[in-house]
């Protein structure tokens, strides 16, 4: 299937009984290679955090269930799933009678699975949890710096380094804005960035995070574009790039790129989530 014959970006007729073909996989090799990372080679570990809080079904007797579901997608699977896709799949459970939260999860798995091509993790939670807590942004911010800007097309080469000075650092911004590579609706995230090497320029960071504002492409590609550009320009020893984004149609989207593998991956939920 095409974009142009998907239903992507177009008026959509909501599927309330249960469909797995609505789920839209996109290759993730077609913008790696425009970026220059080898998807058979990748210099990177991460996973794609998805976070959706509209997830209803209804039990054996008709009554309607509701739910949060975290989704994880490893970096190395082949294809990332569509946004707009995962949220008419999800709405196809709404008039769906299924006996158990168990049987959602087995279903979901399945499914998310297949379309991204390697095995996915599903949590089904309660509305009660206390795993969603909201939580303080950690390290340094940039927004405050005081810098004029004028481009809104990336640009790596705003980048700058001291090599006379190494350090160790965490640096945040909320000012990361893209647009939807299919829709071009606006996308906002806050990045974070830690990392070990000659010191990266506060400023030129914040321009360089800045210049994604009227760039065109899905969460996860925007991540790994700023992870790829900053280890070029900036050759770190250590580089973990996170952006955590405002969630659009009940999802949020939290791309996790790092040069070490993490054991346990943090799902830091921001106040704009």
């Amino acid at each position: 299937m095409s974009l142009e014959n998907s239903e992507l970006g177009k008026k959509s007729q909501y599927i309330s009984e249960y469909d797995s073909t609505l789920l839209f996989p996109i290759p993730r090799k077609i913008k790696r290679d425009e970026i220059g990372v080898d998807d058979n080679k990748l210099p990177f570990y991460g996973i794609d955090i998805w976070t959706h809080y509209e997830v209803s079904w209804l039990n054996k007797n008709g009554k309607p269930k509701v739910a949060i579901a975290v989704i994880e997608v490893p970096a190395n699977s082949p294809c990332i799933i569509e946004s707009k896709s995962m949220k008419l799949y999800f709405n196809s459970f709404n008039n769906y009678s299924i006996a158990s939260i168990d049987e959602l999860n087995k279903i979901i798995t399945k499914d998310l699975s297949v379309a991204a091509g390697t095995e996915v993790n599903i949590t089904i939670l309660p509305l009660d949890t206390e795993l969603l807590n909201v939580s303080k942004a950690d390290g340094i911010c940039l927004d405050s710096l005081d810098i004029s800007v004028s481009e809104y097309i990336v640009n790596p080469n705003l980048l700058k380094i001291d090599n006379s000075k190494h350090t160790t650092e965490k640096i945040y911004s909320n000012l990361l804005k893209s647009n939807c590579l299919v829709t071009n609706q606006p996308d906002w995230a806050t990045v974070f960035i830690e990392y070990t090497g000659a010191q990266i320029d506060h400023e030129s960071l914040l321009k360089y995070i800045i210049s994604f504002r009227n760039h065109n492409e899905f969460h996860e590609q925007c991540v790994e574009r700023i992870y790829a550009d900053i280890s070029k320009i900036c050759n770190p020893r250590e580089l973990t790039v996170y952006a955590r984004f405002t969630r659009r149609g009940g999802l949020d989207i939290n791309p996790i790129r790092s040069s070490k593998k993490l054991d346990v991956y943090s799902n830091l939920r921001l106040i704009r989530q």
